[in-house]
């Protein structure tokens, strides 16, 4: 099995091919093509490469399949004995990719 660790926007995503993976988000269309270039390490079968920091010459494409929000968060803030309350909500917004290749040059 073919598969990439890529590092985008300070977090670690496993891209294997075929697969959907949700990253921070994008201001692109759907249907356009992203690549990720910081590539950590890479798995073909028996052959492994791993970057110091990066691999040289790999790079993963993706094509952005839609636009989604994440789970509702509730931030619920409380100090007792002073009638202090406050409650709000977060949904972060995420890009859904779909990994096409993983090339290596």
């Amino acid at each position: 099995m073919k598969y990439a660790i890529v590092e985008d926007g300070g977090k670690q995503y496993r891209a294997v091919e075929g697969e959907t993976i949700d990253v921070d988000l994008y201001k692109v269309e759907i249907g356009e093509e992203i690549d990720l270039e910081h590539v950590l390490l890479v798995r073909d079968g028996e052959d492994v490469k791993i970057g110091n920091p990066f691999v040289a010459g790999v790079r993963v494409q993706g094509t952005v399949v839609s636009q989604v929000k994440g789970p509702k968060l509730i931030v619920f803030k409380y100090k007792p004995k002073k009638r202090i309350r406050v409650k709000t909500g977060h949904r972060q917004h995420y890009t859904r990719l779909h990994i096409d290749a993983i090339v290596q040059e």
